[in-house]
C-alpha cells in the first residue's frame, strides 16, 4: 500500500484556477477577514502534513485491531488517542467552526479538502471529528446561547466529542416511528429514555466527554415526524463552572461487528432517564437535525471520493512497478522480463476511470461547498437564495453519486492488484469494505435518489433543476470555440438530461410509482452530467498551459477520457429511466 500523500496540487488547481475562491472570499463578509489564497494553501499544507504523518499510518492497524467493548466502555485501537490529541490540538476538529466559540472559521470549501484528506488517510478515524463538527453545527444553529457557551468551546477544541442519535431498532429511514421519550422536568431539563442503534462514536476513549444529540418525542407530541424534538444529552454532566460532574444515565450496550470501518465505534446507546436539554423548538427537532445531516451528507460523499483517491494512489504505484506480460505493441521495458502492467489497455482503462472520477468528484464536492459558503456568508439575498436552492438540489447527488463512484473506484483499484487486491496486507480490500458503508448511512443512496427526484425535481416543478442546467448552458454558450471538444458532448448530455427531467415530471403526474422507478438511474445520469460540467471547467482552466507543467497535459488527457468513455453512460441510464415503472411490477410478491 502506497504511503498516503495529500493531493495538494490538485486541490490548489480546483480552488484557485477552477473556482477562484480567493476572489469569492474577498466579496463575502465574514470570510474576507479570516482567509485569503495564501492562508488557504498554508492551512491545507499543514493539514496534509499532520494527517499523512499521524493518522494515515494507523489505517491498517486500526482495521486489524478494531474497537473493543467491555462492560459499557469502548476502547479504540492503539495509537488513536495520541493521534486524536494531535489532530485536536491543531484545531482541525473546529476547522469550520464559529470563531466566537474557538473554531477556525474556515469556509466549507476548505473544510471539504481537510475532510477528504483525513478520510483518505483513515476513514474510521475521520468519523470521530466529523460527527463532532456536525453536532457543533446543529448546536450553533439551533441551541440556546447558554448551551452554546457551555458546550461548543470544548467540542471545537476536541476536548469533548459529539454524536448524532437518530436510528432505533425498528425505525431507520422512517424517523416518525421513533419511540424514545423525553419527559419535561421542573428545572427546564428533560428525562430522555430509549435505545438508539448504529450510533457512530456513541462511546469511545478519545475525549473526556461525549455530547449526544438525541431525537425524541414529548408525551403529548403529535404522531409521526411532526412530533420529533431534539435534545442535548451529555455522557458526563457539566457543572455550572464548566467542570465535569457525575456520569449521566447514558450507556453503551454493545458495539457492532461490521464489514468495514472497524476502528470506528458503532454503538447501541441506551438512555435510561438521562438528563438532557431541548435544542431549538419543541416538535421541530427534525429540522434542527437536518442542519447537521445536510452537511454530513456532503461529508459522506467526500468519504467516497477520499477512499477512491487512496485506492488510486496505491493502484498507480503498483501498476508502474508490477511486471506482467508484454505490451501488445512489443516490449516496453527491454531490460526486464516483462512490462509493467500500466502498458496494458485494460489497466489504463481502470486507472483513467479512477482518476477521472476522483478529480471530477473533487471539483464537484468543492462546487457544492462553494454554494454552502455563498448561502452562509453572502449579503445578497438573491445570491444567497440561489445558492441555497442549488445546495438543496445537489446535496443528494453529492452524497449518492460520490459514494457510488467511490465504490466503483476502490473496486477498480482492487482489481488492478489482481489476487493481491484480495489479500489484507496490500490494503486495497479494506478500502472496498470501508467504502461500502458510505452508500448506506446518512440516508441510503436509494433514499437520496428519491429525495432528488421526488422533492428537489418533481416537488418544485423542476425549478431547482433549471438553475443548475441553465448555468451549464450559459457556460457552454460563452465558451471559446477551442473548448468545443468538451462543450459539444456536454451540450448533448445536458439536453438529454433536460428531456429526461421533462419525461419524469410528466409521468409523475399520472403514476406515483414513476418517481421511485426512475430515481436511481436519474440521479446517476445527473451525476455524470454534473461531472461533465466540472471537467469542462477544469479543461478550460488547464487549456493553453500544457507547456508549463505536465499536470495540465494530464488534466486535459483525463478530461478527454471522461468525455469519450464515461459521459456516454448517460445514454443507457436515460433508456433505463424511460422504461418506466411497469417492468418493476410484473411479478407478484410470491414470484420473487
Amino acid at each position: 500500500m502506497a504511503d498516503y500523500q495529500a493531493p495538494l496540487r490538485d486541490m490548489r488547481f480546483v480552488l484557485n484556477e477552477v473556482f477562484d475562491v480567493a476572489n469569492l472570499w474577498s466579496e463575502l463578509p465574514g470570510l474576507a477577514e479570516v482567509i485569503d489564497g495564501e492562508t488557504a494553501i498554508a492551512v491545507l499544507e499543514e493539514a496534509g502534513k499532520v494527517i499523512a504523518g499521524s493518522i494515515a499510518p494507523l489505517n491498517r492497524s486500526g482495521d486489524e485491531e478494531g474497537c473493543t467493548w467491555n462492560e459499557g466502555a469502548v476502547k479504540t485501537p492503539a495509537g488513536f488517542i495520541d493521534a486524536y490529541k494531535t489532530y485536536a490540538e491543531g484545531g482541525w476538529v473546529g476547522v469550520g467552526g464559529d470563531p466566537a466559540f474557538g473554531g477556525m472559521g474556515m469556509p466549507k470549501v476548505i473544510g471539504a479538502q481537510v475532510e477528504e484528506m483525513v478520510n483518505s488517510a483513515n476513514l474510521s478515524f475521520g468519523l470521530y471529528p466529523m460527527l463532532t463538527a456536525g453536532a457543533c453545527l446543529a448546536l450553533n444553529s439551533h441551541a440556546s446561547e447558554e448551551l452554546k457557551q457551555t458546550y461548543l468551546p470544548n467540542m471545537y477544541a476536541g476536548v469533548w466529542a459529539g454524536s448524532m442519535c437518530l436510528t432505533e431498532p425498528h425505525a431507520g429511514t422512517d424517523l416518525g416511528l421513533i419511540r424514545t421519550k423525553a419527559e419535561p422536568q421542573a428545572d427546564g431539563s428533560y428525562k430522555v429514555t430509549g435505545t438508539k442503534i448504529f450510533i457512530t462514536g456513541g462511546e469511545h476513549d478519545l475525549t473526556e466527554n461525549i455530547i449526544h444529540l438525541v431525537l425524541a418525542k414529548l408525551p403529548d407530541a403529535p404522531a409521526g415526524s411532526k412530533g420529533i424534538s431534539l435534545f442535548l444529552v451529555p455522557k458526563v454532566m457539566v457543572n455550572a463552572d464548566g467542570s465535569l460532574g457525575a456520569r449521566n444515565s447514558v450507556s453503551c450496550g454493545s458495539i457492532e461487528h461490521k464489514m468495514g470501518i472497524k476502528a470506528s465505534a458503532t454503538c447501541v446507546m441506551n438512555f435510561d432517564g438521562a438528563t438532557g436539554w431541548l435544542v431549538g423548538e419543541v416538535n421541530k427537532g427534525l429540522a434542527a437535525m437536518f442542519t447537521m445531516m445536510n452537511y454530513e451528507r456532503l461529508g459522506v460523499g467526500i468519504q467516497g471520493l477520499a477512499l477512491g483517491e487512496r485506492s488510486y494512489q496505491s493502484a498507480v504505484e503498483y501498476a508502474r512497478e508490477r511486471l506482467q506480460s508484454r505490451a501488445a505493441t512489443g516490449p516496453a521495458a527491454q531490460d526486464k522480463a516483462a512490462d509493467p502492467i500500466i502498458v496494458h489497455p485494460d489497466v489504463r482503462r481502470m486507472l483513467l476511470t479512477m482518476k477521472a472520477l476522483n478529480e471530477g468528484g473533487r471539483a464537484f464536492s468543492s462546487y457544492v461547498a462553494v454554494q454552502l459558503d455563498i448561502a452562509k456568508y453572502s449579503e445578497d439575498p438573491t445570491a444567497r437564495k440561489r445558492a441555497e436552492d442549488l445546495v438543496a438540489l445537489l446535496t443528494p447527488v453529492a452524497k449518492a453519486f460520490l459514494t457510488d463512484m467511490g465504490l466503483e473506484t476502490t473496486v477498480h483499484g482492487q482489481q488492478i492488484f489482481g489476487g493481491h487486491g484480495f489479500i489484507r496486507e496490500w490494503g486495497q480490500e479494506q478500502l472496498v469494505r470501508d467504502c461500502r458503508i458510505t452508500q448506506i448511512y446518512e440516508g441510503t443512496n436509494g433514499i437520496q435518489s428519491l429525495d432528488l427526484v421526488g422533492r428537489k425535481v418533481v416537488g418544485n416543478g423542476g425549478i431547482f433543476y433549471a438553475l443548475f442546467a441553465d448555468e451549464i448552458k450559459a457556460f457552454i454558450a460563452g465558451a471559446d470555440a477551442s473548448l468545443g471538444e468538451f462543450t459539444a458532448p456536454l451540450k448533448v448530455a445536458v439536453n438529454q438530461l433536460d428531456e429526461l427531467t421533462a419525461w419524469v415530471l410528466d409521468r409523475a403526474k399520472s403514476n406515483p410509482n414513476e418517481i421511485g422507478a426512475a430515481s436511481v438511474e436519474y440521479l446517476q445520469a445527473f451525476g455524470y452530467v454534473a461531472y461533465g460540467y466540472m471537467w469542462a471547467l477544469m479543461a478550460k482552466a488547464a487549456q493553453g498551459k500544457e507547456g508549463e507543467e505536465s499536470f495540465y497535459a494530464s488534466k486535459l488527457g483525463t478530461a478527454r477520457f471522461f468525455f469519450a468513455r464515461l459521459l456516454p453512460r448517460v445514454q443507457s441510464l436515460s433508456a433505463a429511466v424511460r422504461a418506466g415503472s411497469e417492468p418493476l411490477f410484473l411479478l407478484d410478491a410470491e414470484q420473487f
